[in-house]
């Protein structure tokens, strides 16, 4: 195999090592966003997800401005087919945003982290049912492990635990949907903030009206909001431009430091207790990933 290079692009036998920087960047940023959403963890979720959207408008305007790429947005913005599209995966994206916000200051981190381990296991099983692609058997064991793993902690808790639940199925649909969205993921972003903008605007409208809010210019809430939309953008978009750089395999990998660095942060920074069932389910998602990816290899080398 050719060494990679930054200068040459990725082939189907090679990665190129500005795509790995890209998308090693986006997942350690992930892995370390919750020790600032804590920050703001006295702020109502839904508030946070507001500035959230609002603030990641400019920085990824900004971007598709540098890049020459605006005209791709305007050809969706006037195909309602495209448009509609983006309004599905904006709504589910917000969603997701919501629940990971709320789950980390609810000191539920360890369920994020949770729900994002299951993700990869959940896409395979949508890919099955939506797209009739076969599984193949160490996929299947995988899958069947991952769900063995939420009925431990169902039984352990006396409940399902859905933060995780909601963060898998509304991020594996969002993937899912997106993929028809006839644009690049970085103006699908600025597509799907801009979508939420208005709702955003007028949620902290009526938030201000009767005297709620934690917006107050030059306060340290402000910039920590403010903040919020870097924290949003930025991670993303190196994301896209990574993958773009890097085989299925390899992000097949990579995607799992951004949830073992949220676990690492929920148990050593947040003090979060991991507790019997977790000690259980956790080894159980581990063993169903590796199944996983020793899979992935096996069917690239056949």
């Amino acid at each position: 195999m050719r060494s990679p290079t930054a200068s040459h692009p990725p082939t189907q036998n090679g990665d190129t090592l500005r795509g790995f920087s890209f998308a090693l960047g986006a997942y350690v940023f992930w892995g370390f966003l919750p020790l600032y959403l804590k920050l703001v963890d006295h702020i109502p979720a839904v508030e946070v997800v507001a500035h959230r959207v609002i603030w990641s408008v400019p920085i990824a305007g900004l971007v598709l401005i540098l890049l020459g790429r605006t005209g791709d947005l305007r050809r969706v913005l006037s195909d309602p087919r495209a448009l509609m599209m983006g309004c599905v995966t904006a709504a589910l994206v917000s969603v997701n945003w919501g629940i990971y916000v709320w789950a980390i200051a609810e000191n539920r981190t360890l369920d994020a982290a949770l729900g994002y381990y299951i993700n990869p296991l959940f896409s395979v099983f949508l890919g099955f049912a939506l797209l009739g692609e076969r599984l193949t058997r160490l996929q299947w064991v995988a899958v069947v492990l991952a769900a063995a793993a939420v009925v431990v902690l169902t039984v352990y808790n006396g409940s399902l635990p859905w933060p995780a639940l909601t963060l898998t199925v509304s991020w594996g649909f969002y993937a899912y949907f997106k993929r028809s969205l006839p644009i690049g993921p970085n103006q699908g972003f600025l597509l799907e903030v801009l979508i939420l903008t208005p709702f955003a605007l007028i949620y902290l409208g009526w938030l201000w009206s009767v005297g709620g809010g934690v917006f107050v210019p030059l306060s340290a809430d402000m910039w920590l909001l403010i903040g919020c939309g870097v924290a949003t953008a930025v991670p993303l978009m190196l994301y896209a431009n990574g993958a773009k750089g890097l085989r299925l395999t390899t992000i097949g990998i990579m995607q799992y430091i951004a949830p073992t660095m949220i676990m690492l942060v929920a148990v050593l920074a947040f003090d979060e207790p991991f507790g019997t069932a977790r000690a259980i389910a956790f080894p159980m998602i581990w063993a169903a990933l590796a199944l996983y990816t020793y899979s992935m290899f096996r069917n690239r080398r056949s």
